[in-house]
């Protein structure tokens, strides 16, 4: 798979007591959609900004396309969206991206073509200030997508938006990714995360936490529900098992938190042959805000 990519023990330091990135270390792959989670204050606008060549890394490296090209170069097939939508406000959405073409030197023809993918076609001759914020949100999208880039970089790309705006966002980053742009988004909504991306980075304090498919961090081992007619003796037995973590008493069920993997079928049998017969047995997932709490809780 390409990497499109790379950082390496990135550092960013402010004066000298915020560490605002530290010894950050992940990589981009071509395809994926990549969140990079934490609250305000986690660094993740700061890890976009050097990336981007805007803010100046203390130590550390990053390349893009494995090094291939310089930066300068490689930033030309990047679209990214970092701040407010800029336009201007007496001008029409498509003189907006028709002046945004005519400064990358990009025909014209891919303005009605972005505006499509945005649906925003039928709103082009439409002063720009009489745009809502979702709106404006996505034809910011639009400009940075005029250049066909292979990666689309996203920070914050809801904020202050309404329910419905949200959804659209989220949809058009679908439909984006879908046609193989690889997007990268920055976000502090655990949902935005759990509905959009693919991969996650999480940071807290400018430390990575986690990398990995939102899958794997949201799954994990799970947890059993139990209940049998002898809480006493279920407890007694499942606390025999290795797999078992710990065991909480919650509303006449059993929560059963794993260590390693077990599987349903194997824990009814089990407890049969000790002569449990259970009322109730179902396997859950943990959710990715759960798993984000347990993270950001053990490491503040």
């Amino acid at each position: 798979m390409k990497t499109i990519l790379t950082i390496d023990n990135l550092n960013k330091i402010y004066g000298k007591r915020v560490h605002a990135v530290k010894n950050l270390s992940f990589t981009i792959e071509k395809g994926n959609v990549y969140g990079i989670l934490g609250p305000n204050g986690s660094g993740k606008s700061t890890t976009l900004g050097i990336v981007l060549n805007v803010v100046n890394k203390t130590s550390g490296n990053f390349e893009w396309f494995g090094g291939t090209i310089a930066t300068h170069d490689a930033l030309k097939k990047v679209g990214a969206i970092i701040e407010r939508p800029n336009f201007y406000p007496y001008m029409t959405a498509e003189e907006n991206l028709n002046l945004v073409c005519k400064i990358k030197e990009i025909p014209f023809s891919k303005t009605a073509e972005k505006l499509e993918l945005v649906g925003l076609l039928d709103r082009k001759n439409d002063k720009f200030r009489t745009f809502s914020l979702g709106m404006k949100q996505r034809l910011a999208i639009a400009s940075a997508l005029l250049n066909d880039p292979e990666i689309l970089i996203l920070d914050e790309p809801t904020n202050g938006l309404d329910p419905q705006g949200i959804r659209q966002i989220r949809d058009l980053i679908k439909l984006i990714a879908s046609q193989g742009t690889t997007i990268l988004l920055a976000s502090h909504l655990l949902d935005e995360v759990e509905k959009v991306c693919s991969h996650v980075v999480v940071l807290q304090k400018g430390v990575m936490l986690y990398q990995g498919s939102v899958d794997s961090i949201s799954s994990n081992d799970g947890f059993f529900e139990l209940k049998a007619n002898n809480m006493k003796n279920l407890e007694t037995e499942v606390k025999q098992l290795a797999a078992v973590e710990k065991i909480v008493l919650e509303d006449e069920k059993m929560l059963v938190y794993l260590k390693s993997e077990l599987e349903a079928s194997e824990l009814n049998d089990y407890l049969f042959k000790k002569g449990i017969i259970l009322q109730h047995l179902v396997k859950r997932k943990h959710s990715l805000e759960e798993q984000f709490l347990q993270l950001t809780n053990h490491q503040s």
